[in-house]
């Protein structure tokens, strides 16, 4: 039997790298299956040179709730012995982005990645440390079910400006692993076999592009709409 566990990955800022090349560390348009493995692994308390091929082995999907805005960032920093400057860095990260990630395994591989999620050895991050998430981020498992069907029930996270900018959409992308035998529409390397810093090793990933309608069901949570001034009306 197989299980989803959704994470709802949103902050100010969002970085996933793919590829980094000297100073230049740019961020792709959504969360990377190492990016989302690693905070996985992360949370387990794996150590950089464990073993990867049961997180690897998982099938990850995303959900694009709310694309948000690429920005560019310089920073500096000095060494911390010799206290000399090093090179000047360009950075990009995804700006008020909100995402739905998903993986699909084993029920009892899942259940110990949420309880891993829910009290984590080490704190989530979204791709890199400056970048905090914002709750909710646990969204909890889905049993018996598959990630499509999972990203089709699971309410739309966007912010409410941005439905507002946006209610002429009908769908939300989906980027998913793609099935064995499947054509890939797209392909990137971000499957990791080892976190090692000395040794980093990823694979090629085919990914397959598709789309859902948003659920507008009420969040879980969520109080219903409220206007102030409904008391300052006169009858």
């Amino acid at each position: 039997m197989t299980s989803v566990l959704l994470l709802r990955l949103a902050g100010p800022l969002q970085a996933w790298g793919s590829a980094a090349r000297f100073a230049r560390r740019t961020t792709e348009n959504a969360p990377t299956k190492s990016g989302v493995l690693g905070l996985l692994a992360a949370a387990q308390g794996r150590e950089r040179d464990a073993d990867l091929s049961d997180l690897a082995a998982l099938r990850f999907g995303v959900r694009i709730d709310q694309p948000g805005t690429r920005v560019r960032d310089f920073q500096t920093a000095h060494h911390a012995d010799s206290g000399k400057s090093m090179p000047l860095s360009e950075r990009f990260y995804l700006a008020d982005a909100v995402f739905v990630a998903g993986v699909e395994g084993d029920s009892s591989f899942i259940e110990a990645l949420h309880t891993a999620v829910r009290a984590p050895a080490c704190l989530p991050y979204l791709g890199r440390r400056s970048c905090p998430p914002v709750e909710p981020f646990d969204l909890g498992v889905r049993p018996d079910t598959h990630l499509m069907q999972a990203f089709r029930e699971e309410p739309w996270h966007a912010s409410e400006w941005h439905r507002a900018r946006t209610r002429s959409r009908r769908t939300l992308d989906v980027l998913l692993d793609s099935a064995h035998g499947e054509a890939p529409h797209l392909s990137l390397r971000d499957t990791p076999v080892s976190f090692d810093p000395r040794h980093r090793r990823y694979e090629l990933r085919g990914i397959t592009t598709t789309s859902v309608e948003p659920n507008s069901a009420p969040l879980p949570g969520t109080p219903p709409p409220h206007d102030p001034t409904t008391a300052l009306r006169k009858s």
